[in-house]
């Protein structure tokens, strides 16, 4: 049944009759299983994918790294859970390496996003330092082309 979840996490929009015919189940069978999925809280919600860039709303993505010192019993939970808590904070992720914790910021200007992290992320006790990086372009997010690739337009010549 991984593949219901597969198949769903490409495409939310596919309907119950859809998968049953992909899968060669009934949709008794599918409904089951997805009712299950959520039951365990396996499947948590779904999402539209927006090209933003292509509308009128105008706002800022920026990746902050920030390194953190741990709480003593907590490790890195309770810190990452005032991040997330904060509307702004769209992603938090515990990460390996140079620094503790990755979060995915939006706002409506750079300067913002830059405000936020001043006034809000790093004047926290637990912060030790961080990194903003700004999003320029979005090429592919969660296995979707933002933009189709261009066709090479030039002549194929045989020697």
């Amino acid at each position: 049944m991984h593949r219901i979840l597969e198949l769903l996490e490409k495409n939310s929009t596919l309907t119950v009759s859809d998968l049953a015919v992909m899968l060669d189940k009934s949709e008794e069978e599918i409904s089951a299983a997805i009712e299950q999925f959520k039951k365990d809280g396996i499947i948590i919600g779904s999402k539209l994918l927006v090209d933003w860039q292509k509308t009128s709303r105008e706002f800022v993505t920026a990746f902050i790294e920030v390194k953190v010192t741990p709480q003593f019993g907590k490790g890195f939970d309770q810190i990452a859970e005032r991040f997330y808590q904060y509307e702004q904070v769209k992603t938090v992720y515990l990460m390996s390496g140079a620094y503790d914790l990755a979060l995915i910021i939006e706002g409506k200007t750079l300067n913002e996003v830059a405000l936020f992290v001043a006034e809000q992320l790093s004047p926290m006790d637990t912060v030790i330092s961080t990194a903003t990086h700004f999003v320029l372009k979005k090429y592919k997010q969660d296995g979707v082309l933002f933009e189709k690739p261009q066709e090479d337009e030039r002549l194929v010549m045989m020697v």
